[in-house]
Formats: structure tokens, sequence, C-alpha cells
């Protein structure tokens, strides 16, 4: 298959996953989430409308990890990202979480995308942070040793994410922390089976 394909096919079944779980349970009644209460962290972040450009980033920088990382790693991102959706699934429906959100009052440029972005966001599947998770795994697949600045960047842009979304109260401190637990076990889930995987057919070879 063409390299092109390939990597188009791994975002579509990857990141693709994540989306059909995440639409399939976003529909719950938010009365029926449990409520999650600001920690001292979340209360040092002033809601920022003009934030939703770092937040939104997220979509290139997914897009480019898939088309620009270590042929090596495509199958682990897609992978590992299906792991997160069904994890994050799992979660969602049987102990899905919400939080007050603050109303967008703002007459600015920013404060309408921000707008329209909320009214396709769900009001529950706060916990954990798939935004979060999501970017780890892009960052990591497209880190490399041996273009260290660049790499730094991506990881400095990934933690911009991050702070964004606190700055945007779309999330909680615990849900960034949820994501990130996510992303490291499923991450490394992904890499252990890829390599017995690859141990067997080097047996099955010999």
């Amino acid at each position: 298959m063409n390299s092109l394909y390939l990597r188009l096919w791994a975002m579509l079944t990857g990141w693709g996953a994540v989306g059909l779980i995440y639409s399939l349970t976003s529909s719950q009644d938010q009365a029926s989430a449990i409520m999650l209460q600001p920690s001292a962290i979340d209360l040092w972040f002033d809601f920022d409308p003009n934030a939703i450009w770092l937040y939104l980033s997220f979509f290139p920088l997914v897009a480019l990890a898939y088309l620009f990382c270590p042929q090596t790693r495509l199958i682990w991102l897609a992978r590992s990202m299906q792991l997160s959706a069904l994890g994050a699934g799992i979660i969602f429906t049987f102990w899905p979480t919400t939080m007050q959100f603050p109303p967008v009052t703002q007459d600015t440029f920013s404060a309408s995308v921000l707008k329209l972005l909320i009214q396709y966001d769900s009001l529950q599947n706060c916990l954990p942070s798939l935004h979060v998770t999501l970017t780890i795994l892009a960052v990591c697949a497209l880190w490399q040793r041996t273009h260290i600045l660049r790499s730094t960047v991506i990881a400095l842009w990934g933690a911009a994410i991050t702070v964004s979304i606190l700055q945007l109260h779309r999330h909680q401190f615990v849900d960034l922390l949820g994501g990130a637990a996510l992303a490291i076990c499923t991450g490394l889930l992904t890499q252990r089976v890829l390599n017995i995987r690859a141990e067997m057919a080097v047996r099955r070879a010999t």
C-alpha cells in the first residue's frame, strides 16, 4: 500500500475510533453524571476564551503525527488511540463525569469560536481528557532523538495545548491526569503487544 494511503488509513482507523466512541457516549443525560469539583490548581486559571486557538491546534498536531511520524511508529500510534478509545468509552459509559462550565459572555471572535465548539461538545465525558491522551500519544509518535530541537518544540506545543484546556475550563486538572495516565497505559501496552507479535514472527520465520 502507498505510504500516504497507509498513513491516512491509520489515521482513519486510529483517530476515527476515538471520534466514534466519543460520539456514542456523549448523549447521556448530564444530570446522571458525577459532578467534579475544581481543585486548587483549577482555580489558578482564569477563564480565557482566547485559549481556544491553542486548544484547536490539537487537531493539526494529531494529523501531523500520523502524516510525519517514523513509519515504525505508525501502527503503534493507531493501535494506542484505538485502545485509548476503548478504555475511555468504558469509563464514559459506567462512570460519566461533568463539571460546572462557565458561561461565555465575551463579545470577541475567539468567544464566538468557543461557543461554536460548545454546541458540538459533550457536557459529560470529562474524565479522562481524550484531548490530553491523544496529544501525548501524538508528541511521543513525533519525538526523535536525532531531531532534538524539533522534538522539543513539539513537546512544548503539546504542553501548551494541555494548559489551554484548563484556561478554557473545558476540563479539570484531574481530567488531565486521567488523560495522561490513559496515554501512558495504552502506549506501553500497545508497544508490549507489538513487541510480542514481532518476536513471534521472528520465531516462525526461523
